[in-house]
């Protein structure tokens, strides 16, 4: 690289900042001309704002060469940047101090009045209040930061980034607590009472033991030097450790992770999992000491975050910073887009959402290349979409649904939520066996640098507005899958360890696989005894389904078949015209309709209300051991606003509800006896007949009293309008009869 002599010029870039900051505007809603820059100054000096955030989109409108030196030299840039607001500061005060707002402020506000007196009382009458400061040192008086925003465009790290302001993206996963760094030491002479201070610009100083004032050097004092913590400047600081993405890691790598260390105003404000964009610059650090040996000239690289932002809203002056993370992840991910989605849809999107099929050719493409499991994933695209979050008066109702597949070895489950896992925009996957609780959760780590502990999020809190895939879900120790039942409800991690007390925000759909608890599904015992998991953790499950592999000649012959044509032709055949979608337009389609917030009508309440005590009576008279819960309706309500979602509706139509249903019915279906099954679908004429038929067995006279057969129907949740439907319609056969008493009476056994 040639050396660039006019990029050395500083005091002709001091300049040009000077006139950027002077002259540059934006134009509000009115037309009117504003100037952001130089309005953000004047505050600055009445410490009305504490940082000034410089957007480089802004200055490459103004000079583009400006921009791309600022890149390529952040560092010295955000000196000079300093220098001229040094400048522009005190011209803005003139002979007068700045407000005071801090001890620091009253610390300096004294010292300069002294100065000012004690020059006043030996006759000098020609100084002013920026002629006093000038003996102080800059980082001393500067009570502001300039923060740099890089432009949206990013780029991968490579050595010649080093220096250089660069914007990286990434999942934190680990934050320290929020330290006092020294910017200015000050100290006081235990002989002379002189004030000396030293600023302190790295990561570690030594400190100053000899006092250098002229009195003492004259007289050979030798003075001592004392710390005045109340007299120096500390700052704020902050470490976070990111990773990169799982869209982002190469397949069979190990994700990368970075160092950032965040300075100002900016600190405490991300946890981990959160997913941040941040810009910096990329500073290599040679290992000293005992950390040198074998190492070389090995340097360790972090990053001195200048500008922390995520997904910069857009217009000239809009600087959402990393102090934002948190709100405005919520808002890109659970609110109503403010444009038109239309508008972000390219034409090929546009014909794909127009197709009366779109639910079918999406489910179909999911995993195409296993066969059959229509259903199944189904609720497994209703879970990559989510449905809706209700906050109400404090209460939070999740929106994320979970599925947990169980069911005989070679059925695909894996395969499944591999698929998922590559699919899914935000995604973990872990199995069971290789998990634990805190791999799940969050681990108390004993932080490198300070020595304290701190925080790391595991695998539900990386996947955080995601989804989590838990393969071998049954090999999981007791101890830790408990760990995931308030996850999997409240959507939060309580932290309660090494003296930290902390929520973690863990809102994840979790897809979980697992096996029956004798390897296969055995129909001779009862359904706890193949599923062996708690009923507390069942009934957080949204759906369940239960994968058996049964011998069917037909059903073999159609499944040897389809495999036999994937491995002959490396792709998977079509089904009834349909061909699997691309990947990354599912992806999109799914952020896309993860944007709507569609609402259940009143309308349909009396339809849910209905379908619930149906499925609730069905269980009672069933003995039906399928945990259908209060959360069962919950569900029904979360799958038909994720149905709503993939039609890009703000509505939930009654078509919705019942698919919904439908699914609900399927998988309570999988896990149910075939002869159970019979009997469920009988219609209610017949079983109140059968109702009949007990009562009869069970009289010696072989009359039944209408009362009587009324209540013991009720008991089993039939109707009396299907009990006399049955009278009716066996009376008319023969096989029964009425008399005046309202008695029944059996005419053949």
């Amino acid at each position: 690289m040639a050396f660039n002599k006019e990029g050395m010029d500083y005091d002709k870039h001091k300049a040009l900042i000077r006139e950027f900051i002077d002259t540059y505007y934006g134009v509000d809603e009115s037309g009117a001309k504003v100037f952001y820059y130089r309005e953000d100054i004047q505050r600055i000096a009445e410490r009305e704002q504490v940082a000034l955030y410089v957007n480089l989109d802004d200055i490459n409108r103004f000079d583009e060469s400006l921009a791309v030196l600022i890149e390529g030299n952040a560092r010295r840039f955000h000196q000079i940047f300093n220098e001229v607001i040094d400048e522009m500061v005190q011209e803005i005060l003139g002979d007068r101090q700045p407000p005071i707002r801090d001890a620091l402020d009253a610390f300096i506000f004294q010292r300069v009045y002294m100065d000012d007196q004690s020059k006043i009382a030996d006759g000098y009458l020609g100084g002013t209040i920026q002629e006093a400061r000038k003996k102080y040192p800059p980082q001393l008086l500067r009570r502001f930061e300039v923060i740099f925003k890089n432009r949206d465009a990013m780029k991968p790290l490579a050595a010649n980034c080093v220096g250089k302001l660069v914007t990286v993206s990434g999942i934190v996963i680990r934050a320290t607590e929020v330290k006092p760094i020294v910017e200015v030491m000050t100290y006081a002479c235990d002989t002379c009472g002189a004030e000396v201070y030293q600023p302190v610009n790295g990561p570690s100083f030594m400190p100053a033991v000899n006092c250098p004032s002229k009195d003492c050097v004259e007289s050979k004092a030798n003075g001592r030097l004392h710390m005045q913590v109340r007299g120096s400047k500390f700052g704020k600081f902050q470490e976070i450790k990111i990773q990169e993405t799982s869209d982002q890691v190469p397949v069979g790598s190990i994700p990368r992770t970075l160092t950032v260390n965040i300075y100002g105003e900016a600190t405490r404000q991300c946890a981990p999992g959160d997913h941040v964009r941040i810009s910096g610059v990329l500073i290599p650090l040679m290992r000293t000491g005992f950390r040198q040996g074998g190492g070389g000239l090995v340097a360790e690289t972090f990053l001195e975050a200048h500008v922390r932002s995520l997904f910069f809203p857009f217009g000239s002056k809009g600087s959402v910073f990393i102090s934002n993370v948190l709100q405005f992840v919520e808002n890109i991910r659970s609110s109503v887009d403010e444009k038109d989605t239309d508008d972000d849809l390219t034409e090929e999107e546009v014909e794909l959402l127009a197709q009366d099929n779109l639910y079918d050719m999406l489910a179909y493409s999911i995993a195409p290349e296993i066969y059959g499991l229509t259903d199944v994933k189904k609720s497994l695209l209703l879970a990559l979409v989510g449905g809706v979050d209700r906050n109400a008066s404090g209460m939070k109702i999740r929106g994320c649904l979970n599925v947990l597949l169980m069911g005989d070895p070679g059925v695909a489950k894996s395969q499944l939520l591999s698929y998922v896992n590559r699919l899914a925009p935000r995604s973990q996957y872990t199995t069971g066996r290789g998990s634990s609780g805190v791999g799940l959760t969050a681990a108390v780590v004993k932080d490198p640098v300070t020595g304290e502990m701190t925080l790391e999020g595991g695998a539900l809190v990386l996947a955080d507005r995601g989804i989590c895939c838990i393969d071998e879900f049954d090999k999981m120790m007791e101890s830790d899958r408990t760990s995931i039942h308030e996850v999997m409800e409240q959507q939060t991690i309580s932290i309660a360890k090494a003296g930290i007390m902390t929520t973690l925000n863990a809102r994840v759909a979790i897809v979980a696989a697992a096996n029956p608890a004798f390897g296969r599904y055995n129909p001779k015992r009862t359904i706890e005894q193949n599923i062996d998991l708690p009923a507390a953790l069942l009934s957080r499950f949204d759906l369940l389904w239960l994968i058996q592999d049964k011998p069917d000649r037909d059903g073999d012959k159609r499944l040897a078949s389809h495999i036999t044509y994937v491995h002959m032709n490396a792709k998977q055949p079509e089904v009834d015209g349909m061909k699997p979608i691309d990947m990354r337009l599912i992806r999109r389609l799914i952020e896309v309709a993860q944007r709507k917030q569609p609402v259940v009508g009143d309308t349909l309440r009396e339809r849910l209300v209905e379908m619930y005590v149906d499925m609730r009576r069905v269980a009672r008279e069933s003995d039906d051991s399928t945990f259908t819960s209060p959360r069962l309706l919950l569900s029904v309500i979360r799958m038909s606003t994720a149905l709503a979602r993939l039609r890009l509706s703000n509505v939930v139509l009654p078509d919705d509800i019942e698919e919904a249903i439908r699914l609900m019915q399927a998988s309570k279906d999988s896990l149910r006896p075939e002869m159970l099954q019979q009997e469920i679908r009988q219609s209610p004429i017949d079983r109140a007949f059968a109702v009949l038929r007990e009562l009869n067995s069970s009289a010696g006279d072989a009359v039944i009293a209408l009362q009587t057969a009324v209540e013991a129907c009720a008991r089993k949740g039939i109707s009396e309008e299907a009990l006399r439907d049955a009278i009716t319609v066996h009376q008319s056969n023969g096989v029964i009869m009425v008399d005046s008493q309202q008695r029944i009476r059996f005419v053949m056994n």
